[in-house]
């Protein structure tokens, strides 16, 4: 009789060698399957890597000064000039301040392209008919932007957008590049120092920035 509950040693073995076997054949699928899992998460995988959107740089800032003219002022302008600069951020918006080529005391600079600021540029003056008026006056149907109490005349301009106070005693204008999106939202982080130093005016004053 053949003892079923004790087999013979070389069953036994067979039994053994045959269980390793089949875990041989097991196991050996699987590392290669990891092994791909791996070698696949370290390769780049060509072309979809290649066309990963990445984030743009900040353009460098030159180290020259921007150029930028320094027309005589006279003493009152000076002095509110003087106050406006004064209360001016040194970096605006993440845009590091740059130094200019004449007077400091009235004009700035950001960034590159750069953003402007000049205190004590000529008054502009509204037009006193819809055809026309005095030489060089504001159109009546101008763009006027009334931002954080005080009124901006926004000229939009091939390469660069400027806008102008209109209802201030001394005129202050911000230039912006066309490159900066919202050009106005640049120009509104200037009303509080406007606002600040520069006292209001009523004569002159577009109907729709009165307040």
């Amino acid at each position: 009789m053949v003892d079923l509950e004790n087999p013979p040693a070389k069953t036994r073995d067979q039994a053994t060698r045959s269980a390793a076997l089949w875990a041989t054949v097991v196991a050996v699928p699987v590392a290669v399957i990891v092994g791909l899992v791996a070698f696949w998460q370290i390769v780049p995988q060509g072309d979809e890597t290649a066309a990963a959107p990445t984030a743009s740089a900040p353009a460098p800032v030159p180290s020259t000064p921007v150029q930028l003219a320094a027309p005589a002022l006279d003493a009152r302008t000076a002095q509110v000039c003087l106050a406006v600069t004064s209360q001016l951020p040194t970096e605006l918006r993440g845009l590091p301040g740059r130094k200019v080529t004449a007077g400091p005391e009235q004009n700035a600079a950001w960034g590159e392209p750069a953003i402007t600021l000049s205190c004590g540029v000529k008054q502009p003056v509204m037009c006193e008919r819809v055809d026309g008026g005095a030489d060089g006056c504001v159109p009546l149907d101008a763009t006027m932007l009334a931002m954080d109490g005080v009124c901006w005349w926004a000229q939009d301009g091939p390469a660069t957008d400027v806008f102008t106070t209109m209802d201030r005693e001394v005129a202050v204008r911000v230039s912006v590049p066309g490159s900066y999106e919202q050009p106005g939202q640049w120009a509104n982080e200037f009303s509080e120092p406007v606002v600040k130093t520069v006292k209001s005016k009523s004569e002159g004053v577009p109907s729709g920035c009165r307040g």
